[in-house]
């Protein structure tokens, strides 16, 4: 698996050499204020293809800093709420985790109203 990994990673390395190769003509850059830079068109569209990548990444910041902030307090607030004792049961109340059947049958095996005895049928 590795070495197809590879494979494919050569392949692109040499579609981009391929690239840069066919694309080395000179290009004219007009900035303001009547300033002109000349460069080959490869390197333009690598500098404008980094320069998207971290406009990108600057954008992305924020989001997953304020999302391992959320983490963080969520974490913490599962470990207090799983260091404190559980709530005891007072006698003749039902325990955590009933259902509305075991509540309708008493907790005697199943719900009596799905069979219809419930309702006299």
């Amino acid at each position: 698996m590795q070495a197809l990994v590879w494979i494919v990673r050569l392949l692109i390395v040499l579609l981009l050499v391929w690239f840069a190769s066919k694309n080395a003509d000179p290009v004219r850059i007009r900035g303001v204020l009547d300033q002109e830079w000349s460069a080959p068109l490869v390197f333009v569209l690598l500098v404008a293809f980094v320069a998207g990548l971290l406009i990108g990444l600057l954008a992305w910041v924020p989001t997953v800093m304020r999302q391992r902030r959320e983490v963080a307090r969520l974490r913490k607030s599962a470990a207090q709420l799983a260091a404190r004792p559980a709530p005891p049961v007072a006698p003749g109340t039902e325990a955590p985790g009933m259902g509305i059947a075991e509540r309708n049958s008493g907790g005697e095996g199943p719900d009596r109203s799905i069979r219809g005895e419930a309702h006299g049928l």
